[in-house]
């Protein structure tokens, strides 16, 4: 369908609209160019360039005036989510939203390797990029923007793909980008410290979760929420004001119950109550927050139409997720390194936890805070790792335009008899060097992440690698032996 300016904005103006862009410098002959108020710029202060490339129109708020037809809107985020549905029509028929503060890019990863199991044609996105039938591609944000959303469940739906599980972020859901998305059902992992450089509180980042369930989730839709928080609980008692089907899973969970964890070396021994049944299975992935991502993988794919034994047989065939919790080698006495996203003081607590029990020994932990987030966590995580590992190392993460040191500093506030080691390569270094063979590495903060971030620049930077690094100089100067 060849899109105009009337037949969009009902606008006396047969132009042939080529395209559309929040961003100016994308723009082309005959786009639409979405100019957008935002927390750090202001697409207002870009309406002449993006004319200057080729805009037709401008979407925007009221009040601006331009050389081109402008369309105005209370809420211009919404209005470009809406465009953008229109000009990217399909979706997969089966449609799973995602989102917590820990966990969303497991579940969904999980929940896609499920539905694959059970013979469906099946994809997800987010935080890790887009895993689909016809390959791996790369995003930018957890949630993209619409348009790229849009784009993006567009191309899969011409691929053939039938579901789709995608994480849904508090920015995300905040600033609209989801609400052109039908939604066939949703879940909710936990809520914790996290993104207060955005948020102003806690009652903000719940509320903008909320409204997954509260508004783009529609009524008569099953959803899926993990109970083990109050932040759970309390958005159980919304969706079931709401009349809607809701699947209570965890620790605590109604619907489906963790009864009891057996932990082995690189696995664990999982029993669940399932609507009432007990079933006993080895889940092929270590640490207790996985086996709570797993579940909400298979309550989502029971209620999007997999049947419980399908289901709970695929949970025995799934394979990790990049940077959560990946095992990124082992010294030549067997000692494990894991390199985690852990990168608040809830997720740091979860992943220590789920790495005592297959630790014999002691853990070591290395780890740092971002900059130009959140500073009141930083301290909080330092006391996490000295409470929960016998030795600390704190490094540097991304620190974006703040000083490393400063950063480094607060978080040494937690952690005062912690080692300092800014440089991100020679901590990890140091932190195998220590291990003995039944000790334990975990390289916390950047997870699956390719570059560190420092100032406005984006230094190519892998833990997987540098530990694989490590690794391989201490064997040369072992001569070789491992």
């Amino acid at each position: 369908m060849t899109h105009t300016l009337k037949t969009l904005f009902d606008l006396d103006d047969e132009t042939v609209v080529t395209g559309l862009s929040c961003d100016s410098r994308q723009v082309k002959a005959g786009h639409v160019f979405a100019a957008l108020p935002g927390t750090v710029l202001d697409g207002r202060k870009y309406i002449d360039s993006a004319i200057e490339n080729g805009a037709i129109a401008v979407l925007t708020t009221e009040g601006v005036k331009a050389s081109v037809p402008v369309i105005t809107s209370t809420e211009p985020r919404l209005a470009y989510a809406e465009l953008a549905k229109r000009l990217y029509p399909g979706q997969p028929e089966t449609l799973v939203a995602m989102t917590g503060t820990n966990g969303k890019s497991s579940t969904v990863e999980f929940l896609r390797q499920i539905w694959a199991h059970a013979g469906e044609a099946a994809a997800c996105f987010g935080t890790l990029g887009v895993q689909a039938p016809s390959g791996y591609r790369p995003l930018t944000h957890t949630t993209p923007d619409a348009l790229s959303l849009h784009a993006t469940l567009d191309e899969l739906a011409g691929e053939g793909v039938s579901h789709v599980a995608m994480e849904a972020s508090s920015h995300g859901l905040k600033q609209y980008r989801l609400d052109a998305v039908k939604i066939t059902a949703a879940g909710f992992s936990n809520l914790t410290q996290d993104h207060f450089d955005y948020h102003p509180d806690i009652e903000d980042y719940f509320d903008s979760k909320a409204r997954l369930f509260t508004e783009l989730t529609p009524a008569n839709a099953p959803v899926v929420i993990n109970t083990n928080d109050e932040f759970g609980a309390k958005l159980v008692g919304v969706c079931e004001a709401r009349g809607q089907d809701v699947l209570q899973v965890g620790w605590t969970g109604r619907d489906i119950r963790i009864d009891e964890l057996m932990p082995r070396a690189a696995s664990q021994i999982m029993t669940l109550v399932v609507k009432g049944q007990r079933h006993k299975i080895e889940l092929p992935l270590a640490g207790e927050f996985q086996a709570l991502n797993a579940i909400a993988a298979l309550g989502l794919a029971m209620v999007t139409g997999v049947d419980t034994d399908t289901a709970l047989e695929g949970l025995t065939k799934l394979t990790g997720v990049a940077g959560r919790m990946e095992r990124a080698g082992q010294t030549k006495d067997g000692a494990p390194i894991f390199v985690d996203f852990a990168h608040t003081e809830d997720g740091l607590d979860k992943l220590l936890r789920s790495v005592r029990p297959h630790t014999m020994g002691k853990i070591v932990i290395v780890f740092g805070c971002g900059g130009d987030r959140d500073p009141d966590k930083r301290p909080k995580m330092g006391v996490v790792a000295t409470k929960l590992a016998e030795e600390v190392i704190v490094t540097d993460d991304n620190p974006r335009t703040e000083d490393a040191a400063t950063i480094r500093q607060a978080v040494l506030k937690g952690c005062p008899d912690a080692t300092e080691i800014g440089d991100r390569a020679k901590a990890i270094a140091e932190g195998i060097s220590r291990l003995g063979p039944r000790d334990c590495l975990v390289v916390a903060g950047k997870g699956h992440e390719q570059g560190q971030i420092v100032g406005d620049k984006v230094i190519p930077f892998s833990d997987v690698e540098e530990v694989q690094k490590a690794l391989g100089k201490i064997k040369k100067q072992a001569g070789g032996h491992v």
